[in-house]
């Protein structure tokens, strides 16, 4: 039996004896952990980590996992922040310690080993993590060690834990900024000192030594950050940004101190180099941090509208209780002046509520009794009882907070350019310095060491990082606060390239009122007899034509009659057994392939109205034409300036309907030269759109119904109203919350100003390095003037993506 254990060195103990083969090699361990982690290592073929293991160096055991994350896998806990959907789950996670591209490409690929991820996607503006996971396979304990092992630490986001870990990011960083701006100004004294003569005195080395002292905490306290981050990356295998300052940092730090220590009479100390470059690099990431707060206020403002208490009318008398212990059912009472805490029903009172952050309509809207208000509207003067029907993480405001998310977290697909490109980027930048310093070196050994620690310092992807996300999340943040929601980042590239859209007409097109204004019998029944046959079968159906016609029996008060049997055929019609007879309601085709036919002077009628823009509904009774039904839709009133200035940007329009020929025809006649397609049935449109994408067009669809879906699907980007059903909704890329068509038009225009600035935003981050990087290694560059520039062109990529919120002003 081996003494030691193989993976950690430790002694074994003979009752805790563990073995495992390897390689066809019989290891032993002392414990379990060390057994399933050395298994892991050699799964993922890294077992030459044992040969770069010096001999004799004790590894500490695997620790278990500490039971403050393991309190995360409860239900009690996992309800307010997990989405679950079978052994899936999702969260959002808020991560402390993310400042560049190389950090997100890290926490990627890390999470992406873990057996169980299914996608782990970072947002970097908004250090936050979209994690998907399998409960049967990982566990979310196991997944925040994981980050915790590579140096990021996580929590469940919601909006005051983000509040209070970005409160205290800022304090940290203008802590460590504090002290090495103090630590600055005093080795500025001793620099001048040695500047102006003192370096050939007796006073010389004391002059060191004061740098020395100086210095050494201010590394050790301001440099931590950059230290730990390059520490850990190197022993986890990975290059993170954080490595070449550090290197730089530590380089010039050591020499200077082996010039104060070992040979004070000969060579320069730099102690105040290294002070000045970290006190500038903490500046930059603090002002980057401030940029970026304000570029996202946007998203902030939707997050704070969410009242964090409300008052609960109970049997003992009402009590104001934090959000989360509001059930579904209570009985919520909103003030004068407050915000609405839940989604829900007003039972008692009314007043007029804001709804401007939804519906984008400034003048606020009465609500009585019956009325839905929703979380986050603005109540007025009066004062109302509400029935919470939707509460924290469902309502309709964190719903649209969801989608920002989604959306920031999610790459565009001009972001793998950055993907590809960040793990290669220390390497170079290493590669780079390296050769630096050994030209130099022939030449002079302080300008090879400044030289390199320019280079060093000067190149960083952070702006090429930012590029693409930070223009995201501000155009994302715009979009929503014009009722624009996005669902994914890429979305806004491709509606960018956007050649052809698809335009649903019922609903979309027309104001989706449908409005019954005629009723023919061709039988012995009335109209109102046939009203309520078509009504009694149209109650089930989901289709706008049926909702009109139910609607029509409601309003006129007719007694509904009960039905059997009942078969919907989409986009066709429906069928059921009404007192013992089988009712067919759609239309005149669908009718045809049951061989119900009506006489000539009958299709005269029809096709008057029809060239009226009428749309007919047919109803048969036991295969019997029995009558019609007539109903409209209007046109938007904006429509014709939508088309015409789409059509202005070299976009086709293609409309889809269901509707004859003629129908079509009549209602579209004022929209000009558009490709009308009628009496599409709902699985063809999918159809239409892919032939469209073979043709060699980026298509666009824009719909309102069920039997939109699998068009919003098929297109390169689905665009549904928010009046429209669940499914449309859900199926779509973006939503169109304010049921304006115009939206379409600027949410066109959001994506052009969206991917023209990260391509200006991509332009500038290379440029950046073309130009400095080559300075650095002419030693043209000190550290301290590469420090000053590093942050700046971050900073320039963050105020260029700002100026996507004024793409609406003009």
């Amino acid at each position: 039996m081996s003494e030691s254990c193989y993976h950690c060195s430790l002694p074994i103990n003979e009752t805790d004896l563990f073995s495992s083969s390897l390689a066809g090699v019989e290891r032993e361990f002392c414990c379990f952990s060390c057994q399933t982690v050395c298994q892991t290592i050699y799964a993922a073929g890294l077992q030459s980590f044992y040969q770069r293991t010096p001999a004799g160096e004790t590894l500490s055991p695997p620790a278990a996992i500490p039971a403050e994350l393991a309190s995360y896998d409860s239900d009690e806990v996992q309800t307010d922040y997990v989405d679950t959907l079978g052994d899936e789950r999702t969260i959002n996670l808020l991560i402390d310690g993310i400042h560049c591209a190389a950090c997100v490409w890290l926490i990627e690929h890390s999470l992406a080993k873990v057996n169980g991820v299914i996608s782990a996607e970072v947002n970097l503006t908004a250090r936050r993590l979209r994690l998907r996971w399998n409960n049967q396979q990982t566990s979310l304990s196991t997944l925040l060690q994981s980050l915790g092992d590579i140096g990021y630490s996580a929590v469940p986001f919601d909006p005051d834990t983000a509040e209070g870990a970005i409160a205290r990011r800022h304090r940290g960083l203008l802590y460590r900024m504090a002290f090495a701006g103090f630590a600055m100004m005093n080795l500025m004294w001793v620099s001048i000192a040695l500047y102006s003569g003192a370096d050939q005195g007796e006073f010389r080395n004391w002059f060191q030594w004061i740098g020395f002292i100086i210095a050494t905490p201010t590394l050790l306290y301001a440099g931590y950050p950059f230290l730990q981050n390059a520490v850990l990356g190197l022993w986890h295998r990975y290059l993170t940004m954080d490595l070449p300052i550090a290197i730089g940092a530590i380089a010039t730090y050591s020499y200077s101190t082996y010039i104060t220590v070992i040979n004070p009479v000969h060579g320069d100390v730099y102690f105040d180099t290294v002070v000045n470059f970290l006190f500038v690099i903490l500046v930059g990431r603090y002002l980057e941090a401030l940029s970026k707060k304000q570029a996202l206020s946007a998203t902030s403002r939707l997050v704070e509208m969410q009242p964090k208490l409300a008052t609960v009318i109970t049997d003992s008398g009402n009590q104001i209780l934090p959000l989360r212990s509001v059930v579904i059912g209570d009985l919520v009472l909103v003030k004068p002046g407050e915000k609405v805490p839940v989604d829900g029903t007003i039972v008692e009172g009314q007043s007029a509520v804001d709804e401007s952050m939804l519906t984008g309509e400034s003048i606020p809207v009465v609500k009585t009794l019956g009325d839905k208000v929703v979380a986050g509207s603005l109540n007025g003067e009066g004062a109302f009882t509400v029935k919470a029907e939707q509460i924290l993480r469902n309502t309709a405001l964190a719903k649209i907070v969801t989608l920002m998310e989604e959306a920031q977290a999610s790459k565009a697909p001009i972001q793998s350019l950055t993907d590809k490109v960040v793990p290669w980027f220390v390497s170079i930048t290493l590669t780079l310095a390296t050769l630096t310093f050994f030209y130099w070196y022939q030449l002079d050994f302080e300008i090879a060491l400044l030289a390199a620690t320019s280079v060093l310092i000067i190149t960083c992807p952070c702006a090429f990082g930012l590029a693409t996300p930070m223009s995201v999340a501000v155009a994302t943040g715009v979009g929503a606060s014009r009722g624009i929601l996005v669902k994914q980042g890429a979305a806004l590239e491709l509606l960018s390239q956007v050649t052809h859209i698809v335009f649903d007409k019922t609903g979309t097109l027309t104001q989706g009122q449908l409005q019954v204004v005629n009723i023919e019998s061709f039988s012995e029944l009335t109209p109102n007899d046939l009203l309520i046959l078509a009504a009694s079968v149209e109650q089930y159906s989901e289709h706008s034509v049926a909702k009109a016609v139910y609607q029509a029996g409601r309003e006129k008060q007719l007694e509904l009659l009960p039905l059997t049997d009942f078969i919907s055929s989409p986009g066709e019609g429906v069928t059921a057994t009404v007192a013992g007879q089988q009712i067919l309601v759609g239309t005149q085709a669908w009718l045809l392939k049951h061989e119900i036919k009506g006489k000539q002077q009958q299709q005269a009628q029809i096709d008057k109205l029809e060239q009226q823009g009428v749309s007919c509904v047919f109803v048969a009774v036991d295969g019997v034409l029995s009558g019609l039904i007539g109903l409209m839709d209007e046109l938007r009133t904006d429509v014709k300036t939508i088309i015409a200035e789409l059509q202005q940007q070299q976009i086709a329009i293609t409309v889809l309907s269901g509707d004859r020929k003629s129908v079509v025809a009549a209602v579209t006649a004022e929209l000009g030269d558009i490709t009308r397609l009628a009496e599409v049935m709902p699985k063809d449109k999918a159809d239409v759109v892919r032939q469209l994408q073979q043709q060699g067009d980026i298509v666009a669809m824009v719909g309102d119904g069920v039997n939109d879906a699998p068009a919003l699907i098929q297109a390169d980007i689905g665009i549904a109203l928010a009046s429209g059903t669940d499914v449309s909704i859900e199926s779509a890329d973006i939503v169109l919350s304010h049921n304006d068509l115009q939206q379409v038009a600027q949410a066109r225009q959001l994506a052009s100003r969206t991917l023209r600035t990260i391509k200006q935003n991509i332009v500038l981050s290379i440029s950046y390095n073309v130009i400095m990087v080559p300075l650095a290694m002419m030693a043209l560059v000190s550290p301290l003037v590469a420090a000053l520039t590093m942050p700046v062109s971050s900073l320039l990529v963050i105020g260029n993506a700002a100026r996507i919120r004024r793409v609406f002003e003009r």
